[in-house]
């Protein structure tokens, strides 16, 4: 079954409640900071799959035979966690934890399976190895589940990345989606700055099916995501994004991938985002 299947319309809106959310959580976590610019980036991502893709059950979230979603990008948690509680698998007071003590929502996820955190992430690189780990049990044992895993674009400096890549591969993952945020930033900058690489054409070589999409367009990323696997293949979907979309002087500053945000700030904020 999936989790409260919705129309276009209900996934922007639940995008448009999600920016929202993310900010709050955001400015509650005070001092200890928080990566606002990556998990605005990845907001309509992650209603998507939530809203309207993953196979879930959130009455009962360990059911063997639900899709699994890893966060690689473990930073991205404004995006997940408002994601998490959409999809009724964490209630409000459980967000409002977000980086407390005795909470059960730090800055970069810890496995729960009860609460839809399939593992924990953070380690840049390794997320994608775990993935292929979830997709090959699930070929061995004759599951029909995806795993989808979401990863940055700055991830894939990673050698371990590359690695795991030849083997989903090899092993003929179809049931494996990647998810590649790519909003051409990373903590120190942009990309090309950095290590530059045109990613269409590597994940190409490597024998993945690529497809590209406006990560922001709500309509074209669930459409997208909708398509089945290529017989044998696993698929990485590069979802060109902006980092710290929907706040202007957020959006491609590489100050705000871990920033912490004032109550001016979030006040002005939430004056540019739609209700």
């Amino acid at each position: 079954m999936k989790a409260r299947e919705k129309s276009v319309q209900d996934l922007e809106a639940m995008a448009r409640r999600m920016r929202r959310c993310a900010l709050g959580l955001a400015l509650s976590a005070g001092n200890n900071g928080a990566h606002v610019g990556s998990g605005l980036s990845i907001i309509e991502i992650m209603a998507v799959l939530y809203g309207g893709i993953l196979n879930i059950d959130p009455d009962n979230p360990a059911w063997e035979g639900r899709d699994r979603f890893i966060l690689s990008k473990g930073h991205g948690t404004l995006g997940f966690y408002p994601a998490l509680m959409e999809a009724g698998l964490i209630t409000r007071e459980e967000l409002a934890t977000f980086e407390q003590n005795g909470g059960i929502l730090p800055g970069q996820p810890v496995m729960n399976i009860n609460k839809g955190i399939e593992c924990s992430t953070g380690s840049l690189g390794h997320g994608l190895s775990l993935g292929i780990g979830l997709a090959l049990a699930g070929k061995q044992r004759g599951s029909d589940y995806r795993v989808f895993v979401l990863m940055g674009d700055g991830e894939c400096n990673e050698g371990s990345v590359w690695e795991a890549c030849m083997a989903a591969k090899h092993f003929r993952l179809s049931n494996l989606v990647v998810i590649l945020d790519a909003n051409d930033m990373q903590s120190d900058g942009a990309r090309c700055d950095i290590m530059s690489a045109d990613y269409e054409a590597v994940w190409k070589g490597f024998g993945w099916d690529v497809l590209v999409v406006d990560g922001h367009n709500v309509k074209n990323l669930y459409e997208t995501m909708s398509l089945e696997n290529p017989p044998d293949s696993p698929r990485v979907i590069i979802a060109r994004t902006v980092k710290g979309k929907g706040v202007s002087f957020m959006e491609n500053r590489p100050e705000w991938h871990h920033n912490r945000l004032t109550r001016e700030q979030y006040d002005a904020a939430m004056r540019e985002l739609p209700p």
